[in-house]
């Protein structure tokens, strides 16, 4: 499976898209958006750049991304404000980056309004053209790509944002298969506790190569002044790809549709929740980086989509972001039964208060 081509959040604005399903993720980004304002704010102060180019990494689309920006725009211009950086006005580049087939097209349809919106009432300045402290001016461009490689030129950027995506491996860890291209991790699809060691070790042999690569091409690519870079990774997948395991094929329990055991057997998600230590390590072991903050929480579990149930939520939140994998694999026929049995899974998991979602969050200056 091409991994650039098929994996995508869905599109759109309906009722299974990413836009109407991430608020689980906009949920833990409140949670941390000090420490994404505090390091950009830091950042301006020291530089003063009349030109703040900025790339969000996996931006994805729906109003989480615009929400991401509009905290910078609103971070910086309060720091122009309190510090008198008044003498010229601010303008902010923001590269928005994910995997092509990423619905960019929602985000800027979606922009024209925000923008007006946001810097119109920026601090309360109305007419921000005539005003003698004007908010930033920000434009924004949408670039393509795996951020497993590099996207900007040399000493580009100066801020770097990614939120949940850094768990996306660039592929499945090719050593899970053997010569005749059969899994070692028969019946599962990620690490389990009856997996073979070689599977874990397989996961995280391919972590530290994407990792260190995305470290040594943000490195290239930022400005040698000074550069931050803060990044969340989800910590919910053993739940999700247990109830895909257990639901999947004619030995399931509750069968969903004709799908046999060698389908399931060949199926492995491309994900990985690395632990603070092997974070740590990697940063340590690539050396282009210092870490300035790293810390881990626990994600709030009180946020549902209206009178739905937060298990509901979170079935709807994985289908937004694991469909196009599933229906690739497995066919479309499956997809409303397994989403409906998951969440209805995750609420009774939520009664014996085994359910804890955990995120980490990292903010790294570039070494000089």
């Amino acid at each position: 499976m091409d991994i650039k081509k098929v994996f995508h959040m869905i599109g759109g604005i309906g009722e299974t898209s990413y836009a109407a399903n991430s608020s689980l993720q906009k949920g833990a980004i409140d949670m941390v958006k000090h420490i994404t304002t505090e390091s950009i704010v830091e950042l301006y102060l020291a530089t003063a750049p009349q030109n703040l180019v900025i790339a969000d990494l996996g931006c994805s689309s729906g109003p989480n991304t615009l929400s991401v920006i509009g905290e910078i725009i609103d971070a910086i211009d309060r720091a122009r404000l309190k510090f008198m950086v008044t003498s010229r006005r601010t303008e902010i580049q923001v590269f928005l980056n994910d995997l092509p087939s990423n619905d960019f097209n929602s985000v800027f349809l979606a922009w024209p309004s925000f923008f007006k919106e946001k810097l119109s009432k920026c601090n309360g300045r109305n007419d921000f053209e005539r005003s003698p402290v004007p908010p930033p001016f920000v434009s924004i461009a949408g670039v393509p790509g795996s951020f497993y490689g590099r996207l900007f030129p040399t000493d580009s950027l100066h801020f770097i944002h990614s939120s949940f995506s850094l768990h996306w491996l660039s592929r499945v860890p090719v050593t899970l298969y053997d010569e005749d291209g059969k899994s070692m991790n028969k019946g599962k699809i990620y690490i389990s506790e009856s997996s073979p060691h070689l599977v874990s070790e397989a996961y995280l042999i391919q972590f530290q190569e994407d990792f260190s690569l995305f470290l040594r091409s943000r490195s290239l690519s930022s400005n040698p002044e000074e550069e931050w870079c803060s990044s969340c990774w989800e910590g919910l997948v053993h739940i999700i790809l247990r109830v895909l395991m257990l639901y999947y094929g004619s030995f399931s329990p509750v069968p969903l549709g004709d799908i046999d055991e060698e389908k399931l057997n060949s199926f492995d998600t491309h994900f990985y929740a690395p632990s603070q230590e092997e974070i740590e390590e990697e940063v340590r072991k690539e050396g282009s980086f210092a870490i300035d903050r790293l810390e881990v929480f626990e994600m709030r579990r009180d946020i549902q989509n209206g009178s739905s149930t937060y298990g509901t939520t979170v079935a709807t939140t994985v289908r937004a972001i694991q469909e196009s994998m599933i229906r690739h694999h497995f066919g479309e026929h499956i997809v409303n039964d397994l989403f409906e049995i998951y969440g209805r899974l995750i609420d009774e998991e939520m009664t014996k208060g085994e359910i804890r979602p955990i995120a980490s969050i990292v903010a790294m200056r570039k070494r000089l």
